[in-house]
C-alpha cells in the first residue's frame, strides 16, 4: 500500500483487520475481518475467524434448500463450508464470501480472486455442487461509519494487512487470528505480553 495523504487514503478492500489484544469492544476481541468495501463514506466487512452454533448443512436444511443434510451433494471442498459470525449488523442476513470460479447476477467481485454472493442462488448451487471451489458463510456483518475506521486504526484497535487467500478460507477458524499475525510477522504472544503495559 502506497503511504498518501490523510484526506486521500488508500482503499482497505481485500485486506484483513486484525483485532489488537486491548480491542476493548468484545464482540470484535481476537477478530480477524475481511474488507469487503471501503470508501470515505465509510467501511463493511466481516468477520472471519468466529463459529457460528449451526452448521453449513444444518443451516442448508433449515433454509428448506435441501430436505435433509444427507442429500447435499458437495465437492470436497465444499465440505468445508464455515459458517461465521460475520458481525453484530443484520445478523440474521447471510452473505458468501468466495472464489471467483462462480458468478450470478448479484455477485460482487471484491478483489481478482474473492466475491460476495448475498443471495440464495448461490447457496442452492454449492447443494447441488456446482457452486464455488472455496467458500465461507457469514450472518451479519460489521460497518464503520464516514471516518470511524480510520479513527479505530489510528487509536491502534486494528492491525492491517493485505488478505491472504488460504488464511481466508481456512477451515480451522480458530487459527485464523495467529496465522493473519503471521501474515504481519507477529508473534500473539508478543502482542498479548505488552496489553496494561504503560
Amino acid at each position: 500500500m502506497k503511504d498518501r495523504a490523510d484526506d486521500n487514503q488508500p482503499s482497505l478492500e481485500g485486506h484483513f483487520l486484525i483485532a489488537m489484544p486491548g480491542m476493548e469492544d468484545e464482540r470484535f476481541a481476537r477478530s480477524v475481518i475481511y474488507i469487503c468495501a471501503h470508501s470515505p463514506k465509510g467501511a463493511m466487512g466481516f468477520i472471519i475467524n468466529k463459529a457460528q452454533e449451526i452448521s453449513f448443512g444444518a443451516l442448508l436444511t433449515q433454509l428448506g434448500i435441501v430436505a435433509d443434510e444427507d442429500e447435499i451433494r458437495l465437492p470436497a471442498k465444499g465440505r468445508e463450508v464455515s459458517v461465521c459470525m460475520g458481525g453484530p449488523v443484520e445478523r440474521g442476513r447471510g452473505f458468501v464470501l468466495h472464489s471467483d470460479d462462480y458468478d450470478s447476477e448479484s455477485t460482487v467481485a471484491v478483489t481478482d480472486r474473492v466475491s460476495l454472493t448475498p443471495t440464495l442462488d448461490i447457496l442452492k448451487a454449492i447443494s447441488a455442487g456446482i457452486g464455488p471451489t472455496t467458500a465461507i458463510m457469514a450472518l451479519g456483518y460489521a460497518g464503520w461509519g464516514e471516518g470511524q475506521l480510520e479513527a479505530e486504526i489510528a487509536a491502534n484497535g486494528w492491525l492491517t494487512c493485505e488478505a491472504d487467500f488460504g488464511v481466508m478460507f481456512a477451515p480451522e477458524l480458530d487459527d485464523k487470528y495467529s496465522r493473519a499475525l503471521a501474515l504481519l510477522g507477529v508473534d500473539p504472544a508478543f502482542l498479548n505480553s505488552e496489553v496494561g503495559h504503560a
